[in-house]
């Protein structure tokens, strides 16, 4: 009796133990189903973060399928130039130009996603097949598109007179980049070719334009052969209808890291200094800034295959081509910043008609 009364009392002992766990497990089991909820909800969000993306909340997501008009497309057609300018941020890398029977079928893609603004530019755009191939978009864009605006961007150097009596009356703007009015910084900078001068070839052309009547703009990128220079008396002179002032921008692969054609940090300035640049300029009523932050993501760049080049990583990361997937497909990989892009006045007069200028 004395041997079954201990093995009694234990057989009580573990039912009571028994029932209070029990009643424990079920008290912990709602929270244990709350803290694995939590964790999985978490996931994707501690993803982003080991990826270095900030987790998207719902506004964030809403913006980013907002669909994008690109009302104004910037196309470098091509990348060979025959200048070598030491900061340029689109390179050589290739040398492919589409057929021109392509380009037009992509342009009257953007047209009809609501396109009103081409502009073309390189590489040096006047390098292939001697400005024919451009001359013939830049009508097909006026005349078959009736865009209310097409522009070039250009060195200027091998632009002839008989391209403005074939081509000037469908052109609406002619922007020449021009970093200053000193032609030693200008070979400095990579703008020299030979005996031919850059600025009294500017002059040239911004009589050409009148006379054409094309609206003449200039645009300058402020760098460290530049960065002191005084510009007021000759951008007075010439009085172009938009002088476009840009910092030295970096992009991997293009102007910065092992595989790039050039090397653009030497010619990198501080925000401070381009600050000062502006400063100096403030007077000039037609002078249109733009920070690195103010141009990375603000333009919609098509390159040679007719892809959205999506610059939010500090490089260029490539859509497809909007010739095989439409442009909404790959506008959606862009990058593009359409706040910014209003923000740094990128919708502006920009047909001849409206400009409304004294010839």
């Amino acid at each position: 009796m004395w041997i079954l009364m201990p093995v009694a009392f234990a057989r009580k002992l573990l039912s009571v133990l028994g029932q209070q766990l029990s009643s424990l497990w079920w008290t912990l089991v709602p929270l244990f189903f709350g803290l694995r909820a939590t964790f999985w909800l978490a996931g994707p969000q501690r993803r982003q973060q080991q990826q270095g993306q900030e987790p998207k909340d719902e506004k964030q997501e809403e913006d980013d399928n907002l669909s994008i008009t690109p009302t104004s497309v910037n196309y470098h057609f091509i990348r060979q130039c025959n200048y070598k300018c030491g900061f340029c941020f689109h390179t050589a890398t290739t040398s492919f130009v589409l057929p021109l029977e392509e380009a037009k079928r992509g342009l009257l893609l953007l047209k009809d996603a609501g396109m009103e603004k081409i502009n073309f530019s390189g590489g040096e755009p006047f390098i292939h097949d001697r400005g024919e191939y451009l001359g013939k978009l830049v009508k097909f864009c006026k005349v078959e598109l009736q865009l209310p605006s097409v522009s070039i961007v250009s060195n200027g150097s091998l632009i002839r007179e008989k391209w403005f009596k074939n081509y000037g009356e469908y052109l609406d703007i002619l922007a020449i980049s021009c970093d200053s009015f000193d032609e030693q910084v200008n070979i400095l900078i990579g703008r020299g070719q030979g005996k031919k001068n850059h600025v009294e070839n500017l002059q040239k052309l911004r009589t050409w334009c009148r006379d054409y009547r094309v609206a003449f703009k200039i645009n300058s990128v402020v760098n460290r052969f530049n960065v002191e220079e005084d510009m007021n008396e000759q951008i007075r002179a010439l009085n172009p209808v938009r002088w476009k002032v840009f910092q030295c921008l970096i992009i991997e692969g293009e102007n910065s890291g092992k595989d790039a054609l050039r090397e653009a940090e030497r010619f990198v300035v501080s925000d401070e200094e381009f600050e000062g640049f502006l400063d100096r300029h403030k007077e000039i009523s037609c002078l249109v800034p733009e920070s690195n932050q103010k141009m990375k993501d603000s333009y919609l760049i098509l390159d040679e295959y007719m892809r959205f080049l999506n610059c939010r990583n500090g490089r260029k990361d490539p859509s497809k081509s909007i010739l095989d997937v439409g442009v909404e497909a790959a506008i959606k990989f862009s990058g593009f910043n359409e706040k910014m892009f209003l923000q740094r006045g990128g919708k502006y007069v920009w047909s001849k008609a409206d400009l409304k200028l004294d010839w």
